[in-house]
């Protein structure tokens, strides 16, 4: 597929605006626009909503979103050498693209967007574990977001899908799937983007929960969580024994055994113990 859109190739983009990626930026471009649909496609039906995408770059995703029929596109990029060919994209696509130059990280991305909304990107490698938390976070649940289509390493991927006994469990685990349903849709070999990053990549879809699947307090599941896999090789007695001074009689109420580890206690049984550390 040379074109979806009547636009350049994107590596004619690339060229003719002189963007390489840049490490420091985590970029790593994907060039290849049947790729770049696929993963629009995997966001599901987006005519009637809004999406979020971080880190368009020369704007590949950002063309298959567009096609996909997205009401409207909202672009943040902290690279100012894309402004040019994203408006260029604006004005194949007149109303239906706003373009932010800002830092996701510091942007409030949620007053440029309205509901519905969907989330998909090419997260820049160096901010899409943090990113990824906080769209897990937020302080009112079910979120803004409907669903979260994102591409990470695919480490990280396997991190966010991961099941108890698993060495990959942990919290992003934890955190994705007490709150949203998640599945790998697509892994993609480093020749796939310009330059080769020395990794294989993989797109993840999260579909949030109407409310969570076991209460907890959100604050005090996540310092548990944190707590137990930040010394995953410890018991839980040993590991969480700053969360509580009776901590081992609180594993024990919440039906956990002391001797256990983190990585073997399921998204269930961390919110049991929440519940019992949150009674003070």
């Amino acid at each position: 597929m040379a074109t979806i859109d009547g636009l350049p190739p994107l590596r004619e983009v690339i060229a003719a605006h002189g963007l390489s990626a840049r490490k420091s930026l985590g970029q790593n471009f994907l060039l290849d626009l049947n790729l770049t649909a696929r993963i629009a496609r995997a966001a599901g039906d987006l005519t009637g909503a809004d999406v979020l995408e971080v880190g368009p770059g020369p704007g590949g995703l950002t063309r298959g979103l567009l096609a996909e029929g997205a009401r409207r596109v909202v672009a943040v990029e902290k690279d100012t050498r894309c402004m040019a060919p994203l408006a260029e994209i604006a004005a194949a696509y007149p109303g239906r693209l706003e373009v932010l130059n800002a830092d996701a990280l510091e942007l409030d991305w949620a007053a440029h967007l309205t509901p519905p909304v969907k989330i998909a990107a090419n997260l820049p490698y160096n901010v899409g574990t943090e990113l990824l938390v906080r769209w897990l976070t937020p302080p009112d649940w079910p979120p803004l977001w409907q669903s979260l289509t994102l591409m990470f390493q695919r480490e990280v991927a396997d991190r966010i899908v991961a099941g108890p006994g698993s060495k990959t469990y942990g919290r992003l685990a934890v955190l994705a799937q007490w709150r949203a349903t998640a599945k790998i849709v697509l892994t993609l070999p480093p020749e796939a983007f310009t330059p080769p990053p020395k990794i294989h990549s993989a797109v993840v879809h999260l579909e949030a929960l109407p409310e969570p699947r076991f209460e907890a307090d959100p604050k005090v599941l996540n310092r548990v969580v944190a707590a137990g896999f930040n010394q995953r090789r410890k018991m839980l007695r040993a590991a969480l024994k700053g969360v509580a001074p009776d901590i081992e009689d609180r594993i024990v109420a919440a039906g956990l055994k002391p001797t256990d580890r983190a990585e073997q206690v399921p998204v269930e049984g961390f919110c049991a113990l929440a519940r019992e550390v949150a009674k003070g």
